[in-house]
């Protein structure tokens, strides 16, 4: 991987040209401290192979894909000259039909603290790369070839929204902080509604809730490119 040099940008700064709040290298490494906390509060009897939500994995295979998100983000600003057309070409391979296909995974002999941990490390590396990544610099995602901001409010969501779907599987409360959603909303969703509450605006964005008025989506995508908005 090679290493960019530091340059100030609005991830840095915590500003865009527009005014809006960016999302930051600390948001990533807040939003997944809150997700290691909340997850390390299951006891010892938790069923890590219980159903995540409503996806089709277990708890822990979800943890291990978010893990794994926040490892393929990282990656993707890594090259000195990131490709704008495909991702970095490491072998993503699911354990089993049906599982999540990663990179990364955890070993079940560490348990779910070394799971956590895996998490924590992968988190970390994202937000590394977020905090060198100069300004300039586009890397591919399917939703949109991204600015290092772009992939922090990615590495966000995909938190904020897979910590829901497991703590739905340990039964265990989950509600993030609203000045994260309220961060990555506009940056990731602008066409998602303003005038409703961040948590479930962001849960009703991925397909995960309902909000007075509007139908439960059964698809969903966000924006990733910079200045990239659906028509309305």
């Amino acid at each position: 991987m090679t290493t960019h040099e530091p340059a100030r940008s609005s991830v840095v700064t915590g500003a865009t040209a527009n005014g809006r709040s960016a999302v930051t290298a600390q948001d990533v490494l807040s939003a997944v401290r809150l997700a290691v906390d909340v997850l390390g509060r299951a006891d010892g009897g938790a069923d890590w192979d219980a159903g995540a939500g409503s996806l089709e994995w277990t708890c822990w295979e979800t943890v291990e894909h978010l893990a794994d998100d926040l490892f393929a983000y990282a990656a993707q600003l890594g090259p000195e000259r990131p490709s704008p057309d495909g991702e970095v070409p490491f072998l993503w391979e699911a354990r089993r039909p049906g599982g999540p296909a990663n990179v990364t995974y955890a070993d079940r002999r560490a348990g779910p603290a070394g799971l956590l941990q895996v998490l924590e490390a992968c988190g970390a590396m994202l937000a590394a790369m977020v905090r060198v990544t100069p300004p300039h610099v586009r890397a591919h995602h399917v939703f949109g070839a991204s600015d290092a901001e772009g992939f922090a409010a990615m590495g966000v969501v995909e938190t904020l929204v897979h910590t829901h779907d497991v703590t739905q599987g340990l039964g265990l409360p989950w509600d993030p902080p609203a000045r994260l959603c309220d961060r990555v909303l506009p940056r990731l969703f602008p066409h998602a509604p303003t005038d409703t509450p961040a948590w479930p605006t962001l849960l009703w964005a991925t397909g995960r809730g309902e909000l007075p008025g509007r139908e439960r989506l059964t698809s969903w995508r966000w924006y990733g490119a910079v200045g990239d908005a659906p028509a309305m």
